[in-house]
């Protein structure tokens, strides 16, 4: 897909993964929206760097824990810019255990609407357009916690409600697949352990000890965390390098899920 001129919508970028993912389609021609809710001083920052990157956009406030922002949100897109080609759904909470210790009632509504929930009315919302489009492209953004859960090294980062949130999105990724094609390609990309998103620049890595941070790297088979470039290049072969690729679930974890164990050497045998 060539990026001049098509419009992404991109949620959850005022920072961290989302800003990199938005900024890089940017830089290549599209025209970007910008959503954020919380994090109010990292707004300047994103202000300044969007309009470096010299494409038209838009940065819109919105809580899209309320279901009926989703509909305006999109409405509102479409209104600036008149189309939408493509969705980053990057929207999620993500409760540390080491933080937030056990989920209350209210905390696991939370992650609910805003992990799961919140996906499924922008995309009901944004569905119509990206079929207009006639070569949409949706990306949800999930975490390996659906496949590992609250478990190994994993267990002070990773809680129920987070995890089962994310095994959610898969089904939705599948599903949105079907509604889309052939018009729209709908692909999830998984997450592992990244610098933005539960590693070296959140506030729960820096409350786990050594040890702790240590066995993560350890059970990861390339032996880092996650980088923004990692998941930029990876969302901009979905989108254009991908055409034939959709219900996809691409895990971009390091091989934390295949664990760090080492084979051992091949035995002789006994025939």
């Amino acid at each position: 897909m060539e990026l001049t001129g098509k419009v992404a919508l991109v949620l959850g970028s005022v920072k961290g993964i989302g800003k990199a993912v938005g900024l890089d389609l940017a830089r290549a021609g599209a025209r970007v929206v910008y959503t954020h809710h919380d994090w109010p001083e990292s707004l300047p920052d994103l202000e300044r760097d969007a309009a470096a990157a010299g494409c038209d956009h838009l940065i819109v406030a919105v809580d899209l824990r309320d279901t009926r922002a989703a509909e305006e949100l999109v409405a509102r897109v479409v209104a600036r810019f008149g189309r939408l080609d493509i969705l980053i759904n990057n929207i999620e909470r993500g409760g540390w255990p080491v933080v937030h210790g056990p989920y209350t009632p209210e905390q696991w509504d939370l992650e609910m609407a805003t992990t799961l929930r919140a996906k499924q009315w922008v995309f009901a919302a944004a569905l119509p357009h990206l079929k207009a489009a006639g070569a949409g492209v949706a990306i949800n953004f999930s975490s390996i916690a659906a496949m590992v859960g609250r478990s190994g090294p994993a267990s002070h980062i990773f809680n129920e409600g987070y995890a089962a949130a994310n095994r959610g999105v898969s089904l939705l990724t599948e599903t949105w697949a079907r509604l889309g094609a052939p018009e729209v390609r709908v692909n999830e990309i998984m997450l592992g352990i990244f610098e933005t998103r539960h590693a070296e620049e959140t506030r729960g890595w820096g409350l786990l000890d050594d040890h702790q941070r240590q066995a993560v790297l350890d059970h990861t088979l390339l032996g880092r965390t996650g980088r923004l470039a990692d998941v930029v290049k990876a969302v901009r072969f979905m989108i254009a390098d991908a055409p034939f690729m959709t219900g996809t679930v691409l895990r971009l974890d390091g091989g934390y899920v295949l664990g760090g164990e080492k084979i051992g050497p091949m035995p002789t045998g006994v025939v």
